[in-house]
This record gives C-alpha cells, structure tokens and sequence, in this order.
C-alpha cells in the first residue's frame, strides 16, 4: 500500500497559478522572484503584473484574467482519492536535482514516494517500436544498475521504456515512471498494473493536473523532466526523429551526461543512437561503461558496482547478475535451469518441464525481459551466455 504524504503548504494558489493563461515554468519563476509568493501573484494588479521583464500587458492581462479559473480544491480532492500527494519547488522533499535545471517544473503530482536514492538516478529512454535485442538491452541494463543501487527514471512509454521501469523492478531496485498526461490516467493503458508496481517500488509523477490527456503536445515538456532527474540519459534505439533524442538534448542542455547504446548498422531504430555517438555521447556496452562516463560521480560509485558484481560471481568473467540472488518464480527457475547453450525449442521446452503452454509462453517473455535468455528465429530460445 502506497503512503499518501502530505501536500506543500499553500499548494493551492500554486495550482492556480502554474493554471493560469500564459504561465509556464519560466514565468512563473519571473513571477515568485518578483512578488515573493503565489499568493501576492494573484493578487497584483495587471499594471504590477506587466512590469516583469518579457512579460507584457496583454500577457499580464491573460494572467489577470484567467488565474481564479482552475478549482485546487476539487484537484486536491481527487488527488486524496487517488493516492496523490503534491509537492511544490519550495519544500524540501523536491528532487533537487531536478531543482537546478534552468526550467522545473513548479508542482508535481506524485504517487508513490521520493528518497534520497532518487538522486541517484539514470535515465533510460528508447523507441516505442523496439526490437527484442533494444528490449533485452534495455531491461539488462536497467537491471544491474537498479542492483547497484541507482534509480531508472524512465517515461512508461511501450518498448524501451517499459523494458526500463520492469528490468528495475525485477531487480528489487527503485524506479521513476514520469508521465505525459494527469496521474488520473495511465498512458498506454496496457501498463495498469506497471504503474502500480512503480509506485509501490518508486514514483509515478507528473506536473500536469491529474485528468489532462496523452496529448502529443505533452511530451516534449515530459521528456525534460526525465533528464532533469537523471545524472545521466542512456539512449537506446532510437530512430532520428525519436522523442529520445529530445530526452538526451534536453540532459545536454542541463549539463548531464549523454549515453548511447550501439545497434544494427542496418537499422532505422539505430540511427539516433548512432548520430549521438557521432556527436560526442558515450559508447555504453555495460555498467562499467556508464561508470566511466559519470566521472568522478561513477569512481566514488565504483567499489559499491564492484562488490555487487563481486557477489554475483567468482568468475574471472564476470556475469550481468547471479541468477540465485534473483526473485524468479517456480516456472522461471524451471525453464532458466532446463535451458542450456544449445538452443532449445519451445516444444521441447514444453515437453520437457511439464509445464502448460500459457505458461511457458510467459514466462519466456519474462525471462528474457530480465535478461537471462535469448530468442532466436525459429521459437528457439537458449541462456544468455553472460549469465
């Protein structure tokens, strides 16, 4: 069961005023700078309102006029209802790492909880149209990071997302799913039941009322928070024109870390990941490989990575993660110790563990979204070999 906390003190007249026509984040910072507090905002005439620089009268009027129109006493009811709790930029459980971009968001809505774990977090963004091996590396990495202690914010969205957010949990670890619409809807609705897992094991946030739609417009403004949260944004498929490359320009412009994983040369989902290595954005093949790229961050974090990996195995080569330490299932544990180097096929694996289709089928979905099996052509499937 999620804790609802308590909202920010005078959070109403924020709502009100982050509502208001022509009142974004840049504004509404000009705004507080200018008057001290929401609640002398809404209050100055449009003659004070028009004296902020960059603002003008028509805009002041704008504000002037339409700054009573958003109801915070119905929003903050649902909010209750809903398991919400609403924080603004003043109070002290903000990230602060989201804090200091240049443009943050001055409410958001959050169901779940925020720790100070979260301010160690990465982000990991990637095309809704993934290929298996952008999920498999999606989820891999996602879950040993999410081992070794960081938290993965991700936007929820099908494919890459979505391998993220379940690669963190199935590691036990903490995980920040940011939405592009009102926490009153759950966007792809496919993803009910991860939204609730997130916010049992992290956070579901917004900063748009609760019942604003998906909306294309939305998701841009998403993308930011995403890497304004996030020490460092690690791409994966991405085509050119991919919303993941807004993420990964937006943590540029934050000065945080960019990060790409490499793809087919041949593949269209592999060209913004591949365009952003060309440009300068780290090569990530693992999790050494994001430790090297934090700098000096990563050398403090090296010995927790190291011990956590030395845990997993003995090897000389070490593994993605020891395969005893994880929370698998009766079905899971049966069809990873059955499979071997040899490609098996479903059938045979069917026959073999006695277990029911449905349930082979599942639980290779789950597997391999963990990491710990690869598909081949063919319903061929066989153990990854870094396991």
């Amino acid at each position: 069961m999620v804790k609802l906390q308590p909202n920010s003190a005078g959070i109403d007249n924020w709502l009100k005023l982050i509502r208001a026509d022509g009142v974004g984040p840049a504004i509404f910072a000009r705004l507080i700078k200018r008057f001290g507090s929401a609640d002398r905002v809404l209050g100055a005439s449009v003659a004070e309102l028009a004296k902020i620089d960059g603002l003008g009268f028509k805009t002041a009027e704008r504000i002037a006029s339409t700054r009573d129109k958003f109801d915070p006493a119905e929003e903050l009811d649902l909010a209750h209802k809903l398991g919400v709790w609403i924080i603004n930029l003043e109070d002290q459980r903000y990230p602060p790492v989201l804090k200091r971009i240049y443009d943050p968001p001055p409410v958001l809505y959050i169901k779940g909880d925020l720790t100070r774990q979260d301010n160690l977090a990465l982000s990991i963004v990637g095309s809704r149209r993934c290929s298996l091996y952008g999920q498999e590396q999606s989820s891999r990495l996602a879950h040993f990071l999410g081992s070794a202690g960081f938290t993965i914010c991700s936007g929820m969205a099908r494919g890459i997302d979505t391998s993220a957010h379940q690669g963190a949990l199935s590691a036990g670890g903490r995980t920040i799913a940011v939405q592009g619409c009102g926490l009153a809807n759950i966007f792809p609705p496919e993803n009910k039941k991860l939204f609730a897992l997130i916010a049992e094991s992290g956070a579901c946030i917004s900063e748009l009322p609760l019942q604003y739609e998906p909306l294309r417009v939305n998701f841009p403004p998403r993308n930011r928070i995403i890497a304004g949260l996030s020490l460092g944004t690690i791409v994966i498929e991405a085509a050119l024109r991919s919303g993941a490359l807004i993420t990964a320009k937006a943590a540029l412009d934050y000065n945080r870390e960019v990060m790409a994983v490499p793809g087919k040369v041949d593949s269209p989902l592999s060209k913004g990941a591949h365009q952003l290595i060309k440009e300068g954005a780290r090569l990530i093949e693992s999790v050494e490989d994001v430790m090297d790229a934090l700098g000096h961050i990563g050398e403090q974090l090296q010995d927790h990575v190291n011990t956590a990996a030395a845990n997993a195995s003995q090897r000389a080569e070490q593994p993605l993660f020891d395969v005893s330490q994880l929370k698998l299932s009766d079905a899971e544990r049966k069809i990873h110790d059955y499979l071997n180097k040899e490609p098996m096929h479903i059938d045979q694996i069917i026959a073999e563990t006695n277990l029911a289709a449905g349930v082979v089928n599942a639980t290779l979905i789950s597997l391999r979204l963990k990491g710990l099996i690869k598909q081949l052509p063919g319903s061929m499937f066989t153990r990854n070999r870094a396991i």
